[in-house]
């Protein structure tokens, strides 16, 4: 009786070791694809010995105002350019700890859906925080609806320099423009949120950045926050096992930047 007892507690107490040398990460996300793509990666590292709890966010703001205040480890939903600007404005302190995917950003048909034949005074929804506006009005430019000027980094639409079909842009938060639609005749849309609204809502791209533009989604943390675990936890996000899972559930719209 005395061995069995003291086998049972020597059980107990290797099961409590390894509870409390597990690490674990609480890590904010959007919906789609990056809690999807965090829960893929649960398995992968419980094998090495990190728990993760994913926290759900539907805006780019609250997610980044979490971090900083310490409620969150890590948060994974946001490319460096929004980044860096969020913390210009915000006083924000938070890097990149890697780069795990990218989402071409695509303009999506409304009312209209020939791009070579737009209405004059067509509206066109664009998301309305800095870096995403500037992507969505190079977009429209590169399809030779608008011209804008050269020497601004992040342009809105009061930078635009010709507007020949004389396009109404209308600013909008982007997780709000899938289902303004129905409301304009064009809309450029964050791949995350189209695919979050689904086809059935948005359809299909009809024009989608170029190769050459390239605003990787990263992990980001608190500065200077170099924990082993949120090291492992790029390691694993960047892993051929994860790679492979995002091209074969989401295709050409979320793209490994591996």
């Amino acid at each position: 009786m005395k061995k069995l007892i003291t086998a049972v507690l020597a059980l107990v107490l290797i099961a409590a070791v390894s509870c409390a040398s597990a690490a674990a990460l609480t890590i904010g996300a959007t919906s789609t694809p990056h809690a999807e793509v965090l829960e893929a990666a649960k398995p992968l590292l419980a094998e090495k010995g990190i728990e993760i709890e994913i926290v759900v966010y539907t805006d780019y703001v609250q997610p980044n105002l979490a971090l900083d205040s310490g409620d969150l480890d890590a948060n994974y939903f946001q490319h460096i350019p929004y980044l860096e600007d969020f913390c210009k404005q915000n006083g924000t302190k938070l890097v990149s700890a890697g780069a795990v995917h990218y989402e071409p950003m695509g303009i999506y048909a409304g009312k209209s859906s020939d791009l070579t034949a737009i209405p004059e005074g067509a509206a066109i929804a664009v998301p309305n925080d800095t870096t995403n506006e500037a992507r969505a009005l190079r977009l429209l430019q590169a399809q030779g609806i608008i011209t804008l000027y050269d020497d601004v980094e992040n342009p809105t639409k009061l930078d635009v320099k010709e507007n020949p079909y004389k396009v109404e842009l209308i600013e909008s938060a982007a997780e709000q423009i899938p289902h303004q639609l129905a409301d304009v005749d064009f809309a450029v849309i964050n791949s995350n949120y189209a695919l979050q609204a689904g086809a059935d809502v948005v359809g299909t791209a009809i024009a989608v950045e170029g190769t050459d533009v390239s605003y990787p989604n990263i992990i980001a943390i608190r500065e200077g926050d170099d924990r082993a675990e949120l090291k492992t936890l790029v390691e694993v996000l960047q892993s051929d096992a994860i790679v492979t899972w995002i091209q074969e559930t989401y295709g050409t719209a979320v793209v490994p930047t591996k």
